[in-house]
């Protein structure tokens, strides 16, 4: 039997304890423990002592991490090793956004020399753009761009736009990522053509729902623009000849490597359409707090590291508790994308059945993530929360000072945060009127940021990156392949020959069945 084995094991007759323990109870049994269990790292603060865990559970887990081999499973992600193994790749996200000068290398042939010039010509057309210096076919300074991609294409850079956004903004960027053409037609609407940039994001420029929306945005600017609307086209791509084959000009190509997963490639060219729209300062600013936190991730011991530490909270929850969804609740409108951005991190990363080495996972994997800004979610699913059948953790993250509007307002949203998660953990009794008893020992994590400034949020998306490697690293599963993405769009292309009468494949009965009707 392994040491991780052991700890395992040890988890097991730990959360057996846990299950029948009070959460508050703890506050009185281990004095200093909102102290203790309260990190900062990054700008970022996270109090993990309303996690269901006593001192010798968290010493455990800990114990857990280092023979799981997360120390060395770390240096060899930051060292450029093949730790996506089954693509055989390293997962090097990191030299994205580390600073000039920095040295990382994947299996040993440096990159950051091309991920510097790349962010260089990046910067250098985010403020040609902003500038007027390049400007559309007919002269006009561009006022729009339509940002075209899926999944990790199109999640991490909506989030950093609706997170980071003007008020008033110089450029107005719009998102279109599904295939149905309702949402092309309603990023379209109201744009002139000849103001508008149309950026296209696909790594292997073969995605399905990207081209389909790309071709019919480069139709709309052509009907405008006649052939000299291909100045309006931008592509970022790991197939630079599809790109240009597309119609994007050579100098409005942009290259990020396989090397990089879609989930984890905002750092990139991807989010090019943000740094034009918001400006490089603010772009450079997201860098730098990813960066710090990747620092923070590198040379903390596991018991000060914060993703480290979130990681095993969840997974003393998930494996532990057997507690198989967690809730996020941003108590910032601005940060209202953040749940859908980490089902695609999180639940894509480690939504797994197999080991990297391919046999089956001897423990359950990613949790399933929901959420929604609070307090809209206080009028919605908290109901479920507080007083439902299942035990549902939560991940609160709140910013402490308000980028505009009412400083009042502020406080009563800030006020709503943290009374919810006091809520959670002590409950009501009321056992003579069971409709309005709250039975509390429900826990949460609470995460805050002073200010929610591009380094802030930069910090904050590499904070959860890193902690879902973490989780990947404990249930010995590769987070970097997404091998469950394939199946479904295989068949769709099936089905699509079938619909448009160009084949006629065999099916089950169902899907037959549905076909005929689609075509009836």
């Amino acid at each position: 039997m392994t040491d991780a084995d052991t700890a395992w094991r040890a988890l097991s007759a730990a959360a057996d304890a846990a299950a029948t323990r009070a959460i508050a109870g703890l506050f009185d049994a281990e004095p200093g423990r909102a102290q203790r269990l309260t990190l900062e790292g990054a700008g970022l603060v996270l109090d993990l002592s309303k996690q269901p865990w006593s001192r010798a559970d968290v010493a455990l887990m800990l114990d857990l991490a280092r023979a799981s081999g997360v120390e060395a499973a770390r240096e060899a992600l930051f060292a450029g090793g093949i730790v996506n193994r089954s693509e055989g790749r390293p997962a090097l996200h990191m030299a994205l956004r580390a600073p000039d000068g920095a040295d990382f290398r994947a299996g040993g042939v440096p990159v950051s020399p091309e991920v510097e010039a790349t962010r260089a010509r990046m910067r250098a057309f985010a403020e040609a753009v902003r500038s007027g210096a390049r400007a559309g076919a007919t002269g006009k300074p561009f006022r729009a761009i339509v940002h075209i991609g899926i999944g990790g294409s199109d999640l991490g850079p909506r989030l950093i736009w609706e997170a980071l956004r003007p008020l008033q903004p110089q450029i107005d960027l719009r998102f279109v990522a599904n295939v149905d053409p309702a949402e092309l037609a309603q990023a379209l609407t109201g744009l002139d053509p000849a103001q508008t940039l149309v950026v296209t994001v696909s790594k292997t420029f073969t995605t399905q729902e990207t081209l389909t929306n790309a071709e019919a945005a480069r139709a709309w600017l052509r009907a405008a623009l006649g052939e000299a609307a291909d100045a309006h086209l931008v592509a970022v791509s790991a197939a630079p000849d599809r790109a240009r084959a597309f119609g994007a000009p050579e100098d409005q190509v942009f290259a990020f490597w396989d090397w990089v997963g879609g989930r984890y490639s905002l750092w990139s060219a991807v989010g090019l359409s943000c740094a034009v729209a918001l400006g490089w300062e603010a772009f450079s600013g997201l860098l730098a707090g990813a960066a710090a936190m990747d620092d923070h991730f590198r040379a903390a011991s596991l018991d000060a590291s914060l993703p480290t530490l979130l990681a095993l909270a969840h997974v003393f929850n998930r494996n532990g508790l057997g507690r198989p969804i967690r809730a996020v609740v941003p108590y910032a409108q601005r940060l209202r994308l953040l749940p859908a951005f980490l089902q695609q991190l999180e639940m894509e990363s480690n939504g797994k059945r197999v080991t990297a080495d391919g046999r089956p996972v001897p423990h359950a994997t990613a949790a399933a993530v929901f959420g929604d800004a609070g307090t809209n979610g206080q009028h919605a699913f908290f109901q479920l929360l507080h007083q439902g059948t299942d035990v549902i953790p939560v991940d609160i993250v709140a910013v402490r000072e308000a980028r505009e509007g009412d400083p009042a307002a502020q406080r009563k949203l800030l006020a709503n945060a943290v009374a919810q998660a006091e809520a959670l953990m002590v409950g009501r009794a009321m056992p003579e009127d069971p409709q309005r008893h709250f039975p509390g020992n429900r826990p949460s994590s609470f995460l805050l940021l002073d200010r929610l400034t591009p380094e802030a949020l930069g910090a904050l998306i590499a904070l959860y990156e890193h902690k879902t490697f973490v989780e990947g690293v404990l249930w010995g599963i590769n987070s970097f392949d997404q091998w469950g993405v394939e199946l479904g769009k295989t068949l769709a292309a099936r089905v699509l020959a079938d619909l448009e009468g160009a084949a006629a494949n065999p099916h089950d009965p169902s899907t037959q069945a549905l076909i005929a009707r689609l075509k009836a």
